[in-house]
């Protein structure tokens, strides 16, 4: 199955467009796990908040980048943590790659083969040839950087550039070039922030068919109903709504995965119900 199909089948199967972030920030994790300094207190947190959310999920998304601050072994336990997810749930590396060819098949069989993730997020600005690596793998995905959810995004995103005769912000050009990007080889996302509606909607308008993973809602600000209605395609699905800190540290005690998994299903549903309007 391409990484699409699997998507839908999980998105079907939960009723879900939701995706939980998987991210172990040590002054957060619940003290009666371990040491918070411990990869192995990632793993046992990880395993419990996936056992309490595998079916209120579309898909999970574990940030690279907090696992590599425990070194060597939070690599591991990054490793371990993709073991423990139902191969029937897409899991999407949030890394935001690019980089010069040789160095990118590097990554690919680093992220698809060794690591066995579906899909990774990537960052355009090295263009075409930076990202083949990653598109060319027919049975995973590649979400595209495009609109990020961050204050300081648009200070390149939003410059105006003009292009085959057309004159409009860099985000909208680099959603042009996805589009084609999913045209010629069939496995491109987006990457669009919770907390850019109306860009958003600019974007969906322009790729109607990719699937768009929406960060930002949440601890972020972005505003939940906004943000599906932007963002939806013409099927009513079409966007992964990712939160981490929001569920994962929705409680800090004993019953901390019960806790998440009540802020999983309030938003699952949440997302349902914006989905109707």
């Amino acid at each position: 199955m391409s990484f699409r199909e699997r998507l839908q089948a999980a998105s079907e199967r939960n009723g879900s467009l939701l995706c939980v972030g998987l991210d172990p920030d040590p002054a957060r994790l619940p003290s009666h796990l371990g040491p918070a300094d411990d990869a192995r207190t990632v793993v046992a947190f990880n395993r419990a908040i996936i056992e309490a959310t595998a079916d209120l999920v579309c898909a999970y998304k574990p940030n690279l980048g907090f696992y590599l601050a425990y070194g060597p072994a939070g690599v591991e336990a990054l490793i371990e943590t993709r073991r423990l997810i139902p191969p029937e749930i897409p899991v999407i590396l949030d890394a935001k790659v690019g980089d010069l060819g040789n160095t990118s098949i590097a990554y690919a069989r680093a992220y698809f083969e060794a690591w066995d993730f579906d899909a990774v997020t990537v960052h355009p600005y090295m263009g075409e040839d930076s990202l083949e690596p990653f598109l060319s793998r027919a049975d995973r995905a590649v979400f595209v950087l495009v609109k990020t959810s961050n204050p300081g995004s648009g200070d390149l995103q939003d410059l105006l550039v003009t292009d085959d005769g057309a004159t409009e912000p860099l985000y909208l050009r680099v959603a042009a070039r996805a589009r084609r990007w999913q045209e010629r080889f069939g496995t491109c996302g987006l990457v669009v922030g919770a907390t850019y509606p109306r860009q958003l909607a600019e974007v969906r308008e322009r790729c109607p068919d990719l699937p768009i993973l929406v960060p930002g809602v949440g601890a972020q600000g972005g505003d939940l109903t906004a943000t599906v209605q932007a963002g939806l395609d013409e099927s009513g699905a079409g966007i992964l709504i990712n939160a981490a800190r929001g569920v994962i540290y929705a409680g800090s005690g004993p019953d901390f995965a019960e806790a998440s998994r009540q802020v999983a299903t309030d938003l699952r549903d949440a997302i349902n119900q914006a989905r109707r309007r």
